[in-house]
C-alpha cells in the first residue's frame, strides 16, 4: 500500500471518528475530506489550463453540482409530501387508522405502522416524522403501548416508508448511474424482511414492556390535531402510492412521477387555494430538506474526489481487494459489515458510502448489486443510527435513550440485512 493510500485510509477513519463523535457535522466533514482526497493525491488547486482537472473548478464547483438529480428529486419529493399535509391527507389517513384500530394497543401498533409507512413511502425528512409522531404517539401510549414501542412503530415505519420513496432513488441514480427502472424492480428484497423484522421486533418488545395506562398528557380526542376539520374524499387517501406506481408500472422517472402524483392529488382533494398549497409547500417543503440538500452537496464533492483519476489510481487496489467475487461474499461482506452504515460510515449512501459505492462499481462491481447492499443497508442505519435527526427527536419525545434504541434494535435489523443479502445474491449478478 502506497503512502498516499495510507494518507487517504486515515483521512477517512478521521472523518468517520469527528462525525461519530460529533466533533464536526457530516456536512462539513464531505467536502473537506473530498479536498484533503484530492491534495493527498496530488490534485492542483487551480490551474491557467481549462482542461486540466483542479479542486477548484471539478471537485468543488462541479462537485456541488453533480447531485442535481437528487437535489431535484429531494425537492420535488418534500414538496409533494407537504401538499398531502396542507390538504388534509396525512391526518386523515392516521385518523382513520385510529378509528380502525380501535382500543386494542397491538392492533393501534401495527395499525400506525402500515399508516405511517404509507405517507413516508410519498413524504420524507424530519419535518414529517415530528408530524407523524406528534400524531401517533401520544395515541400509542395512551393505549398503553411502553414509550420504546411506540419510538420502534415510528421509526420502522420511516425506514419501511423511504424503501419506496421515489424521491430517494435519484441518489443511487447519480451516484451508480442507473435506471428508475432498475432501482424500482429491486425494491421488494430490502423491504419485505424489514417489514417481517419489523412486525416481529414490536410484538416481542410489546411483550417484554409494561403497559401504561393513560400515560400521555395530550387528548385523544384533539381534533385539530388529528385534522378531523378537513373533510378528504376517501378517494383521496390513494394519493401517497400514486408516484410509486407511476415508477413502478409507467417506468416514468423521478421527477414526473411526482409531479403526476401532485397533479392527481389536486384533482382528488381539490382543496380551495389550490396554488397557495403548491407555494406554500413548496417552500416549506425545501426547508425541511435543507439538511439533506447540503448533504447531496457534500456527496457530489466526494464523488468528484473520488472518481478522480489520480485518487481512483491510489484507490483502486485497496478497493479491489474488497470486491466480493462470489454470492457468499457478498452475503458476508456487506450483512456482518452493516452497522458500517451508522455514523455516516463507508455503507451508507448518504455518507462515506456515496464514495465508497463509486469506487466499487469502478473497480468491476455490478452496480446493480452495489444499490442493493447499499439499499439494504440503509435500513440499519434509518432504524438504528444514533446520529439521524429523527431517532433524536424520537427519543427525546417519548423520553427513551437514543443509545438505548440502537441497541435494541441492531440485531433485529443485521437479521433483516442478512436474510436481504440472501435473496440478493440469487436474483443480483454480481
Amino acid at each position: 500500500m502506497s503512502i498516499q493510500a495510507i494518507g487517504i485510509l486515515v483521512v477517512f477513519l478521521v472523518s468517520v471518528i469527528l462525525m461519530m463523535t460529533r466533533k464536526l457535522p457530516t456536512i462539513l466533514v464531505l467536502p473537506l475530506m473530498a479536498v484533503i482526497f484530492a491534495l493527498i493525491a496530488g490534485i492542483p488547486i487551480m490551474s491557467s489550463d481549462p482542461k486540466e482537472f483542479t479542486i477548484t473548478a471539478n471537485v468543488l464547483e462541479a462537485g456541488s453540482m453533480r447531485m442535481s438529480s437528487a437535489i431535484a428529486g429531494l425537492i420535488f419529493g418534500a414538496w409533494f409530501g407537504q401538499i398531502l399535509n396542507k390538504v388534509g391527507i396525512t391526518k386523515t389517513i392516521i385518523r382513520k387508522a385510529a378509528e380502525l384500530a380501535g382500543d386494542k394497543p397491538v392492533i393501534i401498533a401495527l395499525t400506525f405502522l402500515i399508516a405511517a409507512s404509507i405517507i413516508f413511502s410519498a413524504a420524507s425528512g424530519l419535518g414529517m416524522v415530528i408530524l407523524v409522531g406528534t400524531i401517533i404517539i401520544p395515541i400509542m401510549l395512551t393505549a398503553g403501548l411502553s414509550p420504546l414501542v411506540s419510538a420502534l412503530v415510528l421509526l420502522f415505519a420511516n425506514a419501511i416508508g423511504v424503501t419506496f420513496y421515489v424521491g430517494g432513488w435519484a441518489i443511487y441514480k447519480d451516484v451508480l448511474k442507473l435506471t428508475t427502472e432498475q432501482i424500482a424492480n429491486y425494491s421488494l428484497i430490502p423491504a419485505v424482511p424489514l417489514i417481517i423484522v419489523a412486525v416481529v421486533t414490536i410484538l416481542y418488545y410489546n411483550s417484554k414492556g409494561a403497559k401504561l395506562k393513560k400515560a400521555w398528557s395530550m387528548p385523544l380526542n384533539n381534533e385539530g390535531q388529528l385534522g378531523n376539520n378537513m373533510n378528504v374524499r376517501s378517494i383521496a387517501l390513494i394519493s401517497p402510492i400514486i408516484p410509486v406506481i407511476f415508477a413502478f408500472t409507467l417506468k416514468l422517472s423521478i421527477v414526473p412521477s411526482v409531479v403526476l402524483g401532485i397533479v392527481i392529488t389536486l384533482i382528488l382533494a381539490t382543496p380551495k387555494r389550490p396554488v397557495h398549497v403548491l407555494s406554500s409547500a413548496l417552500i416549506e417543503g425545501i426547508q425541511d430538506t435543507a439538511g439533506a440538500l447540503a448533504l447531496l452537496i457534500g456527496i457530489g464533492m466526494v464523488l468528484n474526489a473520488v472518481m478522480a483519476e489520480p485518487v481512483a489510481a491510489i484507490l483502486k487496489p485497496m478497493i479491489e481487494t474488497i470486491i466480493p467475487h462470489s454470492p457468499l461474499t457478498y452475503i458476508l461482506v456487506f450483512t456482518l459489515l452493516s452497522p458500517l452504515a451508522i455514523y455516516r460510515g463507508p455503507f451508507n449512501i448518504y455518507g462515506l458510502g456515496s464514495g465508497i459505492a463509486a469506487l466499487l462499481v469502478a473497480a468491476g462491481m455490478n452496480p446493480v448489486a452495489a444499490m442493493v447492499a447499499l439499499r439494504v443497508n440503509s435500513n440499519l442505519q434509518a432504524v438504528c443510527d444514533p446520529t439521524n435527526s429523527h431517532n433524536v427527536w424520537v427519543s427525546d419525545y417519548t423520553k427513551t435513550d437514543v443509545n438505548e434504541i440502537l441497541k435494541k434494535t441492531i440485531i433485529w435489523l443485521v437479521v433483516a440485512v442478512g436474510v436481504s443479502m440472501v435473496v440478493a445474491s440469487f436474483v443480483v449478478t454480481l
